[in-house]
C-alpha cells in the first residue's frame, strides 16, 4: 500500500450470515475503495459482546465473518482484515478516551437508548461505552475516513470530539476522521 493514500478503517459485528442491507450498504462499498486507499477492515468482536453471547457461536460467525468479507471481494493482498480482540490496543485506548468522554454525551447516542429498550435485562457499561471503544478503533489507525451509514454519523461525531479534545489537552496525537459515505447504501439498516 503507498503510504500517499489515505487511510480508511472500518468495521463489522460477527452476528451472522450478512445481509443484503450489510452488503449493499458497507462491503459493496469496501470492496470499492480497496485500490484507491490504505483499507482496515476489522471483525469488531468486541462490540458484539455489549450483548449476550455464546462465545463458541461468536468465535464461528467471527471466522464466517472473516470468510464472507474475502468472498464478496475484499483482498486480504490489498487490505489489513483482522480481529479486533486479537489487537489489545484497541480496549486500551478506549479505557485511555474513556477518560476523555462526557457521560452526557453517551447519554445522548441514540443507539444506546434503542439497544437499551431491546435488551433491556442486560444494560451494561460495554453498551453504555461502545461508541468509545469505536472511537479508539478509528483513531488507532490515525484513519482519514471511516465509511459510515447514517446509524453511525452520530458516533462518528463523537469520535471526532473526543479527538479534538484530546489534541488540545496533549497536541496533534489523532487524525480527525471524516465521514465517508458511499453513493449506494448509506441508508439501508436491514432487510432480514
Amino acid at each position: 500500500m503507498a503510504d500517499e493514500k489515505k487511510t480508511i478503517f472500518s468495521g463489522m459485528q460477527p452476528s451472522g450470515l450478512i445481509t443484503l442491507g450489510n452488503y449493499l450498504g458497507a462491503l459493496n462499498n469496501w470492496t470499492k475503495l480497496q485500490d484507491d486507499y490504505n483499507c482496515l477492515y476489522c471483525i469488531v468482536d468486541m462490540h458484539a459482546i455489549t450483548v449476550r453471547q455464546d462465545p463458541a457461536k461468536l468465535r464461528k460467525q467471527a471466522r464466517d465473518l472473516l470468510t464472507q468479507y474475502i468472498a464478496v471481494g475484499l483482498d486480504p493482498e490489498k487490505n489489513i482484515i483482522y480481529y479486533q480482540s486479537h489487537v489489545p490496543q484497541h480496549a486500551e485506548l478506549g479505557w485511555i478516551l474513556n477518560c476523555y468522554t462526557y457521560m452526557g454525551e453517551l447519554n445522548r447516542m441514540t443507539q444506546f437508548k434503542d439497544k437499551s429498550q431491546k435488551h433491556a435485562d442486560n444494560i451494561n457499561a460495554g453498551l453504555f461505552t461502545y461508541p468509545v471503544l469505536m472511537a479508539a478503533d478509528i483513531l488507532l489507525y490515525q484513519a482519514d475516513l471511516v465509511p459510515v451509514g447514517e446509524d453511525q454519523r452520530q458516533h462518528l461525531e463523537l469520535t471526532r470530539d473526543i479527538a479534538g479534545r484530546f489534541n488540545s489537552i496533549y497536541g496533534d496525537t489523532f487524525k480527525i476522521p471524516e465521514g465517508y459515505i458511499g453513493k449506494v447504501g448509506a441508508r439501508i439498516m436491514a432487510l432480514q
